[in-house]
């Protein structure tokens, strides 16, 4: 059943987040909601010398996702809260990957009653917005932010980590939960089916094939003994912002974690479409192991089509239309996959 609308945070809530994070000689004027922010708050402070910030609130009333308690021993577990973002943003910089600066972090809760931080607003093309926007309203400059943001993915895919999983729970000498990346994604997307499959009448209709598909795909991975890659996780054009020198600079970087780099790819492929041929002639990965990629790319279609649904099952998601769209869209793309695969035969 559907939750109700999210409340709202006022200037009279933000305000002494604000003053913390900004200083006292700059008053708070106005304070508007970002687009996107599943997960956590999102909101723009405007400020009476005409600077803006970005003010992030990770509590329950702002996550629609209504996760309830999270094991981040769990590399693809929901990805939220100060913790896993403050971590994310010390290891993107110090290997030279854009973010936007923190300014300032409020674990104890000083001035609101959960998470908080101010990082800087990065505004750099006209009304502002992130790659998505720019790829729409002036294609030409966009593709030269694409060629930069595939650099930009170069350097991260080719940091590595000492093990799988979160940054956040890696970098501070914590171990992940499962045996290898190929093992999690095929545990998960077995998972993703039998919740889709009580969504989805045609999910269950072929409920049996579906699940044959991944444990074909799954037993046709090889294992694997090299290091991980750090990779941002879900990364589409909607998590790309674009500083005013035209710099790609990575947002929602809390699930960053090390992991196979052909979970990367299939993500960005879904995402950036026709434009991914052009974003890959940079990165750095000739060695994409196309069984990984199949199997992936499966895992994910699985996971696009479920986790929506569930999305409006518990959370209050203001656009049910764009969420049912995505669900649709995969279940299409899984349906095609299985419908031409020998193994579901």
């Amino acid at each position: 059943m559907t939750g109700t609308p999210r409340k709202e945070l006022t200037a009279a809530d933000l305000a002494p987040l604000a003053r913390a994070a900004l200083g006292r000689n700059r008053s708070l004027t106005g304070v508007t909601r970002v687009r996107g922010g599943s997960k956590k708050g999102v909101y723009r402070l405007a400020l009476d010398d005409g600077t803006t910030a970005i003010a992030y609130v990770w509590s329950p009333d702002e996550d629609l996702w209504d996760a309830g308690p999270i094991d981040h021993r769990d590399p693809l577990a929901h990805a939220t809260g100060l913790d896993l973002f403050t971590a994310s943003h010390d290891r993107l910089a110090a290997v030279g990957v854009r973010t936007p600066s923190l300014l300032y972090a409020d674990p104890a809760h000083t001035h609101l009653p959960a998470d908080a931080a101010v990082v800087e607003d990065v505004r750099g093309h006209p009304g502002g917005g992130d790659l998505e926007v720019l790829l729409e309203r002036d294609p030409e400059t966009g593709a030269e932010v694409l060629d930069r943001l595939g650099d930009l993915l170069g350097v991260l895919h080719s940091t590595t980590g000492p093990r799988l999983g979160k940054v956040g729970l890696v970098d501070k000498g914590g171990v992940s939960q499962g045996s290898s990346c190929e093992r999690i994604i095929t545990d998960r997307a077995l998972r993703d089916l039998d919740d889709l499959v009580v969504r989805q009448p045609r999910a269950a209709a072929l409920h049996s094939e579906l699940a044959a598909l991944v444990r074909h795909l799954a037993a046709e991975v090889r294992p694997r003994t090299g290091p991980l890659s750090l990779i941002h996780g879900e990364l589409g054009p909607d998590h790309v912002l674009v500083t005013p020198d035209g710099e790609p600079a990575l947002i929602d970087i809390e699930g960053l974690l090390y992991f196979d780099a052909e979970w990367e790819h299939v993500f960005l492929r879904q995402r950036f479409g026709t434009l991914y041929d052009r974003l890959y002639e940079n990165l750095a990965a000739p060695d994409l192991d196309p069984n990984r990629l199949r199997l992936y790319r499966v895992a994910m279609h699985l996971s696009l089509a479920t986790g929506p649904l569930r999305l409006l099952d518990v959370g209050a998601f203001p656009d049910p239309a764009f969420m049912r769209g995505i669900a649709e869209h995969s279940l299409e793309q899984v349906i095609g996959l299985v419908m031409n695969s020998p193994s579901a035969s």
